[in-house]
Order: C-alpha cells, then sequence, then structure tokens
C-alpha cells in the first residue's frame, strides 16, 4: 500500500479540467451512485416487466456506464498513469505496483460491464429476463460494485493524493488538456458545465439526471 495519508472522502463537488484529479474523483462518486441504481432496480424487479420510470432508471444507468467508464479508464491509463510511471523516486515501486493492480482491474470491470449491458439491453428490448439472467444481472453489478469499492479508496485516498504531490502543475495540466479533449471539449474555453462523460450523454439522459454538467465519468 502507498505510504500516503489517507484523506477524508468529501461529498462531491464541482471540479473541472483544471483540477483533474478531483474530476476523477468526482467521477468516483458518479459511478457510486448510478451502481446504487442499477442494483436497486435489478434487484427489486428481477426481470419483470418494469415501470416506465424503472425502465427509465435502468436506461440512464447503462447508458453512463457505456459512456462514461471507457472514458474514466482512458483517463487514469492514458494520461495519468503513465505520468506517474515516469516519476521515479522514492514513490516509484510502490506507485508501480498499485497502477499494475488498478489496470488488472479496469479490465475485469470491462468484460463485467459489458455483460451487464448486454443482459440489461435484452430486459428493455424483450420487456423482461428469464429468472437465472435476472439473478446474473443482479451478481455481476454487486460484485463489480464491490471491485470498484476496493479500486476506488486505492486512487481517491493514495493514487490521486501521490500524484498532486508527485507531478508538477504543468503535468497535471496536460492531463486536464487530455481529458477535455477526450470529451471534445477545449481546455482554454472550458464551459461552466464541465462534464466527465461524452456530450451525447448528457442529450440522452431524463431531465432528472442532470450528472453530465458535474464530473461524471
Amino acid at each position: 500500500m502507498l505510504n500516503i495519508q489517507t484523506q477524508p472522502r468529501t461529498q462531491q463537488t464541482d471540479n473541472s479540467f483544471r483540477n483533474p484529479l478531483g474530476l476523477m474523483s468526482d467521477c468516483h462518486r458518479r459511478i457510486e451512485m448510478f451502481f446504487a441504481r442499477l442494483i436497486e432496480v435489478a434487484e427489486t424487479d428481477r426481470g419483470h416487466q418494469l415501470t416506465d420510470s424503472r425502465r427509465e432508471t435502468l436506461e440512464t444507468a447503462l447508458r453512463y456506464f457505456s459512456a462514461g467508464a471507457p472514458l474514466h479508464t482512458e483517463d487514469e491509463e492514458v494520461s495519468l498513469f503513465p505520468r506517474l510511471r515516469a516519476v521515479g523516486g522514492p514513490f516509484a515501486e510502490a506507485a508501480l505496483k498499485a497502477l499494475e493492480e488498478l489496470e488488472s482491474d479496469h479490465r475485469a470491470a470491462e468484460a463485467a460491464h459489458n455483460e451487464i449491458d448486454s443482459l440489461g439491453m435484452r430486459w428493455l428490448e424483450e420487456g423482461t429476463l428469464p429468472q437465472w439472467d435476472a439473478d446474473r444481472l443482479v451478481n455481476l453489478a454487486k460484485d463489480l460494485r464491490e471491485l470498484y469499492r476496493g479500486h476506488i479508496d486505492i486512487e481517491d485516498n493514495h493514487v490521486f493524493p501521490l500524484a498532486k504531490e508527485a507531478l508538477g502543475a504543468d503535468v497535471i495540466e496536460q492531463v486536464g488538456r487530455e481529458m477535455a479533449s477526450r470529451r471534445g471539449l477545449d481546455y482554454d474555453n472550458i464551459p461552466l458545465a464541465n462534464r466527465c462523460a461524452q456530450r451525447r450523454l448528457r442529450r440522452e439522459l431524463a431531465p432528472g439526471d442532470n450528472i453530465a454538467a458535474g464530473a461524471g465519468s
């Protein structure tokens, strides 16, 4: 475990791409929120016909993970982790070990997300799911949430504080610029409503689910 002082987890704020580490942490709060919604629907309705509101909740969660999760992974694996690896010095060995574990988590999460999306879309398209598939969706979502809990704890309380301490302001700015570009945004002309998900996600979300206006993944 990295020898970085644990920081207390705070409520989600509206960080911008000029604070990319804070923005990545905000993404985690949205991941937690949408897991809660997905699991609540999957467990309570168990593959049965959905009401309009429950269908909307499931659709929104699936779209969020489909659009946001790959972007968040790229933010870390393409923009942040390689820069941490390049730092060297006393933090390097512990950091590399932690990053290897996190990247392994990403591969496991990707496979689980794909199966969850497939089952969820079948539910939406066919109206119901067989009992086995409904149970499989619940178990997959719960297992993936548990994986994310440990993953998020390492990143929020160890990797991100390490990056803040070890990377210079110019390097962190480059991370933010790449994150903005990944979402089709101009870092030098960032709108007030910054977003961690793709632009289309905001258009697709229900009016009550304005997650893309902040730092969602």
